[in-house]
C-alpha cells in the first residue's frame, strides 16, 4: 500500500473562518490531499466565501444532505430565511460547483468517503437516534451495516461529533467531527441534540501504510466570535450560542 496522510473535513456550513483556519493548520503538518464530506455552505454565515475557497483550492468534496436542499430548491423557500440567504449568497459558479458534486468518493481504493452514510446523506452511520435520544452503534452493528463496503476505512459527517471505530478485520468508521458548526439540535427523525462541547473547528487525519490504518483528530482554534455575530446579523442567534459554546442548550 502506497502511504496515505489524508485530511478528513466535514459539516463546514459556511463557516469560512473556521474553514481557514482549517486549512492553515494543515499546511503547518504539510497535508496537501483533503476530501470534504459536504453540508459545506448551508448556513447563515458566509456561505460564498466558503465555496469560493473549496472551488479555488480544487478540495474534493462529496454532497451532503444540506448541499442537495439548494439545489432541489423546495416549494416553500419562504419558510425556511436561511436556506433564502444562502441562495441569494452563492454565484452560479458556486451552485454549478454543488450540483456537480457525488454522493460518495473512494480515494485509492483505500477510503469510502460519504457524507451520512453510504446509501444516505441525511442519516446518521455511527449513532443511532430514537425517541430515547442518541446513542452510539457498536463496532459489531457498523460491521454489520458496513459488510458490503470494501474499503479499509469509511469516513463520514452529518452528526458533527467525532468519533473513530475499530472494527473487526482491521477495518475502521470515522467521523472528524463539524468545522464549522460544533453543536445543533434537529426535529428528524426524532428531537435530539448534538454537541461537542468547545468552539473549536474539527477535523482528522486518516494515515495509512502496509502496517494499518489509524486516525488523528484535532480541534483547532479559531474567530468563532466573528462566525456569531455574522449569525446573529442574519437573524440566527441559536447559531451564535452553538459557535461560541459547542453546546446545544436544549
Amino acid at each position: 500500500m502506497t502511504d496515505l496522510n489524508l485530511a478528513v473535513i466535514a459539516d463546514i456550513h459556511g463557516n469560512r473562518w473556521a474553514l481557514e483556519a482549517v486549512l492553515d493548520n494543515l499546511a503547518l503538518w504539510g497535508v496537501e490531499q483533503i476530501i470534504d464530506l459536504g453540508d459545506s455552505v448551508y448556513g447563515p454565515l458566509d456561505p460564498a466565501g466558503t465555496a469560493q475557497i473549496l472551488i479555488d483550492r480544487r478540495i474534493r468534496s462529496v454532497r451532503g444532505n444540506q448541499d442537495r436542499i439548494i439545489i432541489d430548491r423546495p416549494a416553500r423557500e419562504a419558510d425556511n430565511p436561511t436556506l433564502a440567504y444562502v441562495r441569494r449568497s452563492l454565484e452560479r459558479d458556486h451552485i454549478d460547483w454543488l450540483a456537480a458534486l457525488e454522493p460518495t468518493a473512494v480515494i485509492e481504493n483505500t477510503i469510502l468517503a460519504c457524507h451520512g452514510t453510504p446509501w444516505d446523506d441525511d442519516a446518521y452511520l455511527l449513532e443511532e437516534v430514537s425517541d430515547r435520544g442518541v446513542r452510539a452503534r457498536t463496532a459489531s452493528e457498523l460491521d454489520a451495516l458496513l459488510a458490503a463496503q470494501e474499503q479499509k476505512a469509511i469516513v463520514c459527517g452529518h452528526s458533527h461529533s467525532p468519533r473513530t471505530v475499530y472494527l473487526p478485520g482491521g477495518r475502521l468508521a470515522a467521523n472528524p467531527g463539524s468545522v464549522g458548526l460544533p453543536a445543533y439540535t434537529d426535529e428528524t427523525p426524532h428531537p435530539h441534540a448534538m454537541e461537542n462541547g468547545t468552539p473549536h473547528a474539527r477535523y482528522c487525519k486518516v494515515l495509512a501504510n502496509d502496517e494499518g490504518i489509524w486516525v488523528e483528530n484535532f480541534a483547532v482554534p479559531y474567530d468563532w466570535e466573528a462566525a456569531a455575530e455574522r449569525a446573529i446579523a442574519n437573524g440566527r442567534p441559536d447559531w451564535a450560542e452553538w459557535l461560541r459554546t459547542g453546546c446545544a442548550g436544549r
